[in-house]
């Protein structure tokens, strides 16, 4: 008989939003792309079977249909296949999702939510579309501008609604340092999620590192993709990368996920995928363990970030 699959528990573990989750969880963005609602159902609960605690989603995760691509079959919300897939949802569950990017539900044009009102409008759709009466973990995106990008604004409206009990913890997503000091200094932050992998995002090298100092949880996007980003994973390793995944006889994607957790305690994983065998063996890259001479070797590819 085939040995059983490696669990999430594998990874270690975290306190995100008051709860105990395991480092090597789930992001959400590509189950909206399948042509099949019942696979993309089955690999949410299968995450979850195999003791992922931490999903990663957001309200502008979605394929489109209906008003923003007439004829092409009605809207697949992620945050919605996820209260299909997972409500009741379990008590250990947390569900970190984001706001400031979304859509015009009439013409599809993309906007960024800049107001109170605007922030709150997209709160509510989480929260409706998820089936929840608050939201574990709300992280707020931005659009980088150098020189003209304060988050105090926006990140004190999402402390306001916080406060009214709609939230319960609060993050940030594609910044920098500064805007977590400028974000602390009005509520806590739990988490940042900024784009990051071995050779590529490593200008955030510094932030992941302040972030552990703070105990503040860094959460890497794209550590699969690198510089593909929403292309997704690609088949261009560095040789580097090979050698390490054939010395323990597994793929460059699970050493490119292995040595994102290695980055340090705080660090977690969200791979995503549409795929069952895809998702076991991103969960099982969290009981691979490098050595430091690897890690080494692999923390040398760094290229520039444009």
């Amino acid at each position: 008989m085939p040995p059983p699959p490696v669990t999430a528990a594998a990874a270690g573990t975290w306190t995100l939003a008051g709860r105990t989750i395991h480092r090597m969880g789930f992001g959400s963005m590509h189950i909206t792309a399948s042509p099949d609602r019942d696979l993309a159902i089955t690999v949410l609960r299968r995450a979850v079977e195999l003791g992922v605690n931490h999903i990663d989603t957001a309200a502008f995760y979605f394929s489109p249909g209906g008003p923003l691509d007439v004829g092409s079959g009605p809207t697949r919300y992620a945050t919605e296949l996820i209260r299909e897939a997972l409500s009741p949802y379990p008590n250990d569950l947390v569900i970190a999702t984001k706001v400031g990017p979304g859509y015009d539900p009439v013409t599809g044009a993309f906007l960024q939510a800049k107001t109170p009102a605007a922030l709150r409008a997209q709160v509510e759709e989480n929260l409706r579309r998820l089936g929840r009466d608050h939201l574990d973990v709300v992280n707020l995106r931005i659009l980088k501008r150098p020189g003209s990008d304060s988050v105090a604004e926006r990140f004190g409206a999402l402390a306001e609604l916080r406060d009214a009990g709609l939230i319960r913890h609060l993050g940030l997503s594609n910044v920098r340092l500064d805007h977590v000091d400028e974000a602390a200094a009005i509520a806590p932050v739990a988490c940042v999620q900024n784009s990051y992998a071995l050779d590529n995002g490593r200008a955030n090298d510094a932030l992941l590192e302040a972030c552990g100092e703070r105990g503040i949880a860094f959460v890497p996007y794209f550590a699969i993709a690198g510089a593909r980003r929403e292309g997704g994973a690609g088949t261009d390793h560095d040789e580097a990368v090979r050698e390490v995944a054939r010395a323990h006889g597994v793929t460059p994607h699970q050493v490119r996920l292995a040595w994102t957790l290695h980055q340090g305690p705080h660090v977690l994983a969200i791979p995503g995928t549409g795929d069952p065998d895809h998702l076991v063996e991103n969960i099982a890259a969290g009981a691979l363990r490098l050595s430091p001479g690897e890690v080494a070797r692999l923390d040398a590819l760094v290229v520039e970030d444009a």
